[in-house]
């Protein structure tokens, strides 16, 4: 579903076009072919996202002359990348490029810490209720058909609290890799310069000196927004190539829960396997009875 409002967002591919079963096999040989081994050879996952990749990249091509033949105005990210009144001139490379990074990199941080989102409010009902009576107070102030604009998502305080608490409880990118650029001393230990070093994340999301009472969903500790700027808050990476996503990222997410706790209730069907090591996942997904909320 993230996916497909991705594309329909960033690429006004609509789930419902010819286009979008060919270019969903494609991703997923690309997404699949970046988790294998780089090994390549035909027929290994690694060769096929390669190809996945250069076949993604001529139906952007296809589509972007469509769209340079159109006199449509087009309200998605591709219509603005390639809109005259773009003060960045980019080439028709560089925003393929940029339309592929952006779904590949936030589709699935996207869906899956929105299911995570639903699955922690559904277990603490105190946190559901502080977050429902935000976005009743947004719907309050608008007509039934008005959607919610920036000024809203600005407003969301305790929104934003539950998304941080969220990834932090499930970290969907457990690290982040670098490279150090001098000899330096961690904890007694001698890290020489040029060395490649992983920094585990999850670790420290979980670290109780740094947040006590690590275990509890608990998105009220980030009501003190000085939280998100410490050295240690790598939720969304850190220095220099801190995620460019983060605030599209989070603004998805709002969008998402603004929705579905001002409009329904929902309870869980059980049995649902749930795991969050090596990865966040649920493998046969989350299952959810859901009733309109005015029921």
């Amino acid at each position: 579903m993230a996916l497909l409002s991705s594309l329909k967002q960033i690429a006004g591919i609509e789930s419902s076009s010819i286009s979008c079963k060919p270019f969903k096999t494609e991703f997923f040989k690309l997404v699949l072919g970046t988790l294998s081994l780089p090994i390549d050879l035909p027929g290994t996952n690694y060769r096929r996202g390669f190809q996945g990749r250069k076949n993604i990249i001529c139906m952007l091509e296809q589509l972007i002359e469509e769209r340079r033949a159109s006199q449509e105005v087009h309200q998605d990210m591709l219509g603005c990348l390639l809109s005259d009144e773009n003060r960045y001139k980019l080439s028709d490379e560089e925003i393929i490029d940029h339309i592929i990074t952006i779904l590949y990199s936030g589709y699935e941080t996207v869906s899956t810490t929105s299911m995570m989102a639903v699955k922690y409010l559904h277990d603490h009902p105190k946190a559901l209720e502080e977050l429902r009576k935000e976005h009743l107070a947004i719907r309050e102030k608008k007509r039934p058909e008005d959607p919610i604009d920036w000024n809203d998502l600005k407003s969301m305080r305790f929104t934003r609290a539950v998304i941080f608490e969220t990834s932090r409880l499930a970290t969907i990118v457990n690290g982040v890799l670098r490279k150090t650029t001098q000899d330096m001393e961690l904890n007694g230990y001698l890290i020489p310069k040029g060395w490649r070093i992983y920094v585990y994340t999850r670790e420290i999301n979980y670290d109780s000196f740094l947040y006590p009472d690590p275990l509890t969903f608990n998105p009220w500790r980030w009501l003190d927004k000085s939280l998100e700027s410490h050295n240690y808050c790598l939720i969304f990476g850190g220095g220099t190539r801190q995620c460019p996503g983060k605030e599209l990222g989070i603004a998805e997410i709002s969008t998402f829960l603004h929705y579905f706790v001002t409009r329904y209730r929902w309870e869980e069907v059980g049995g649902d396997k749930l795991t969050k090591f090596p990865r966040v996942e649920a493998p046969n997904g989350l299952h959810l009875r859901v009733s309109h909320l005015a029921n």
